[in-house]
């Protein structure tokens, strides 16, 4: 369960961090020459982005992650707001695990 928290968490907050890349950071760089604010809200997303990937691939031998609930985080990741659909499905199998150790 706790892996599922740590997973659901991390997918938030680089969904989060990809809004910012997008929303401040690239505007900054692009209409007020601010380059910097790209660099390191970049270098966070992409050290958020490799974190998620590596906990799904561990969520998926630890806790039994469906491929395909794997493949649609992956993908989710890659949209400016699909990780905050893609907890859906997340929540969905901490919730199933829950009630199969009940």
């Amino acid at each position: 369960m706790k892996l599922m928290r740590i997973l659901r968490a991390t997918s938030l907050t680089e969904g989060v961090s990809y809004l910012l890349l997008l929303g401040v950071a690239m505007p900054l760089k692009y209409v007020w020459d601010w380059p910097l604010a790209v660099k390191y809200v970049g270098w966070a997303h992409g050290v958020l982005f490799m974190a998620l990937g590596l906990l799904v691939l561990v969520a998926m031998i630890r806790v039994k992650l469906p491929f395909k609930t794997a493949v649609i985080v992956g993908i989710a990741s890659l949209l400016p707001a699909g990780p905050f659909f893609a907890d859906r499905l997340l929540r969905r199998h901490e919730e199933k695990m829950i009630r199969e150790l009940s």
